[in-house]
């Protein structure tokens, strides 16, 4: 059963990753991380991302503006826009690794041992990849949570909210470290090979042999 669900398993974290580095890499660049809706003109809706800012208007559309300067953005800005680029470059790593360790991958074939430490390695690197993209969107989130609720700013100012790419990116850390655990129990999980059952079936023959020419008379 091993050798029919391990495969399966591996295809399924491998897929399932893939996945969580697409969304991953989708939410570093969504300008919805915050979005600002205004009660004077409900019609126009702001929204803040890592790179830019836009605003859509029912009218005009969406009109977007570009961040001056790295420096200027506030510090949850800064350092998400770092740890995003991480968590893509560790989920891209991940997949070249655990790509080359499939079982169903003929290339190296008969180095078994390499494999099972390219998936490791790929898995861990996915686990990687999943924490730094929640970390980032989970800082986010909770300094909208405590600026929405700062007693110290008036009511007539406008409060930011949660923005799609919030939770499009715990999705995808989600997917990544689920994808990283599918990998890693692949290779915990014990492995019978043929080859083994074939020699241990000889073996058995052999003895079996040995013992009936043991008791002929």
């Amino acid at each position: 059963m091993a050798l029919v669900y391990q495969p399966v398993m591996q295809l399924s974290g491998i897929l399932v990753s893939l996945l969580g580095w697409v969304l991953s890499c989708l939410t570093t660049y969504l300008p919805q991380w915050k979005n600002l809706n205004l009660e004077l003109n409900e019609l126009e809706i702001w929204t803040m991302g890592l790179w830019q800012a836009c605003v859509f208007q029912e009218e005009g559309g969406m009109q977007c503006k570009d961040f001056d300067s790295f420096l200027a953005l506030p510090p949850e800005l800064r350092i998400s826009r770092i740890l995003m680029f991480f968590s893509n470059g560790s989920g891209f790593l991940g997949l070249l690794l655990s790509g080359f360790g499939l079982d169903c991958l003929k290339i190296g074939e008969r180095q078994q041992e390499q494999k099972k430490r390219l998936l490791l390695f790929g898995g861990m690197l996915f686990w990687i990849s999943g924490i730094t993209a929640i970390v980032p969107v989970s800082w986010v989130a909770h300094s909208t949570v405590q600026e929405f609720w700062d007693e110290n700013i008036p009511d007539i100012v406008p409060r930011w909210d949660f923005g799609e790419a919030l939770f499009v990116g715990w999705l995808a850390g989600f997917c990544l470290i689920l994808g990283g655990s599918l990998l890693n129990c692949t290779i915990c999980s014990t492995e019978v090979h043929p080859s083994s059952v074939h020699y241990a079936v000889a073996e058995q023959q052999d003895q079996c042999q040995r013992l009936e020419t043991e008791t002929r008379p």
